[in-house]
């Protein structure tokens, strides 16, 4: 019962803070914070908002199977934060955005426009529910189901939190509870790790060469047929970050809320170092707890193992640290999601800025009234993941996401890229077809025992290969190559 009031106390300090942050709001304070926010801050908070509770629960239990082959993929991040610092966020400032979006519309017209920002809607809806369901599902599962207290009314609950401290303030108080977030979720993260490695009479160069000992340390995969091939690890982790970073409104509102593109730039240099250090931490951590496992002859294994040791085979302190990182590593990755969601949706399809004679009271109304609709629409996605309640669903959710930024990719590579002007009503049916193409590149039919498809004729020519993160970069050239097929060079006058 402890658990469940600290849990109730920490809700209480972010709507502390989230009032005292958002008082005299305007609605540019909302979509970008006024683009006043400090760098450092907006750097810490950022680390929160990338790992979310699917990092915190899942890097972990990777590391059996995987080993330490997903550190890669996060040297890959640290490349892409490099050319969204230096590529996309001078763009960003040049222009003076506040949906990025509306680069698209300079640069193509409207229906590209749209068009992206429809993508970015469909991936952050998607994604965001997707980590705030397993999330919720780990609460319930070893605290709250044991109170009696129902699923639904958890995600009622956390839910109607997140809407309560970010509904006035937007990114202005985000920038803040973010922070405090982060903060909790690397001490939970660091506690945890260091009361382990205690726990099995380790020193930290012990620690290693046991890791090392039993494969866990392992990076390098050099069969390019695998999955985990790494340079496929390193180029998809690099691809990853510019589409879901650098052509993220999410992520990009809070780098253009810093007042000047300096302040941006050194943001996202310290975030991405940090990023780095947390990520090789998680990876340790769960190199820790399976050897922690092993010692209490503990089976457990996945998802189930850090929540598992935390709960129930560490001292109360350290469960209730676990748990408060758990709660902080959630909410980043979901209050920043309903803002950026209200704050595209309301800029990009309801063109919020734009509208002649409306006063900042008429375009709060509404903004608001958009915000309490992605707030209902993440209840009804949850809700519809617990009926499904298949990991293979969750898995093809996850798929469906690196689907959606291919389109924006292109889009984005092509503008910066090139200087051909495209026939802009033909852009939506590119961005459409890219990645219908790549589900059929990379999936076989099997109708009455005879498989056929693009994928078994792939693995025909090129032996036994799958696809891996690369399909995020084939996805965005098959639409870039798309764009250029519909586009003429540029007369300038």
């Amino acid at each position: 019962m402890l658990l469940l009031y600290i849990i109730i106390a920490y809700f209480a300090l972010l709507l502390g803070i989230a009032y005292y942050t958002s008082r005299d709001s305007t609605n540019h304070d909302f979509f970008i914070g006024g683009r006043n926010s400090n760098w450092f801050l907006v750097a810490f908070g950022m680390i929160g908002t990338s790992l979310s509770g699917v990092t915190f629960i899942s890097v972990p239990g990777t590391v059996e199977k995987a080993h330490f082959t997903y550190f890669l993929v996060v040297l890959g991040y640290f490349l892409g934060y490099l050319v969204v610092a230096y590529v996309l966020l001078p763009l960003y400032y040049r222009l003076n955005l506040t949906s990025i979006y509306n680069y698209l519309d300079n640069r193509f017209g409207v229906n590209a426009y749209k068009t992206g920002a429809l993508f970015f809607i469909l991936s952050r809806t998607l994604g965001a529910t997707l980590r705030l369901y397993l999330v919720i599902n780990v609460l319930q599962l070893f605290i709250l189901d044991n109170l009696g207290i129902s699923f639904y009314i958890t995600t009622f609950f956390i839910l109607g939190m997140i809407l309560l401290y970010t509904f006035k303030g937007g990114v202005k108080s985000i920038v803040w509870t973010d922070t405090l977030q982060t903060t909790f979720m690397l001490l939970g993260l660091f506690v945890c790790l260091g009361y382990v490695k205690a726990e099995l009479g380790l020193s930290v160069a012990d620690l290693w060469s046991k890791l090392n000992e039993k494969g866990y340390t392992d990076m390098f995969i050099y069969d390019v047929h695998d999955k985990k091939f790494f340079l496929k690890q390193i180029l998809g982790g690099m691809f990853v970050t510019i589409t879901m970073t650098g052509l993220d409104q999410e992520m990009m509102q809070k780098n253009i809320s810093v007042r000047t593109l300096a302040g941006a730039q050194k943001n996202m240099l310290l975030f991405s170092s940090v990023m780095v250090v947390v990520n090789l931490a998680f990876l340790v951590l769960g190199g820790t707890l399976y050897l922690y496992a092993a010692q209490l002859n503990l089976s457990v294994t996945g998802d189930d193992l850090f929540p598992t040791v935390a709960l129930q085979h560490l001292p109360y302190w350290v469960s209730v640290i676990f748990i408060v990182g758990l709660i902080s590593a959630l909410f980043p990755s979901a209050d920043g999601a309903i803002t950026a969601l209200t704050s595209s949706f309301c800029i990009d399809i309801l063109n919020i800025e734009r509208r002649l004679g409306a006063s900042e009271a008429s375009q709060r109304a509404l903004r608001q009234r958009v915000h309490l609709s992605f707030t209902a629409l993440f209840l009804v996605c949850i809700v519809v993941f617990k009926w499904i309640n298949d990991k293979s669903i969750i898995s093809l959710i996850l798929d469906i996401a690196s689907y959606t930024y291919g389109p924006l990719l292109g889009l984005f590579a092509f503008g910066i890229l090139t200087r051909r002007v495209v026939q802009d009503r033909f852009v939506p049916f590119v961005c459409i077809a890219a990645p219908v193409f790549c589900y059929f590149l990379t999936n076989s039919v099997n109708i009455d025992g005879f498989k056929f498809g693009s994928q078994l004729l792939f693995m025909n020519i090129f032996g036994n290969y799958k696809f891996g993160l690369e399909l995020l970069f084939i996805n965005g050239l098959l639409t870039f190559l798309g764009l250029w097929a519909i586009s003429s060079r540029r007369k300038d006058i």
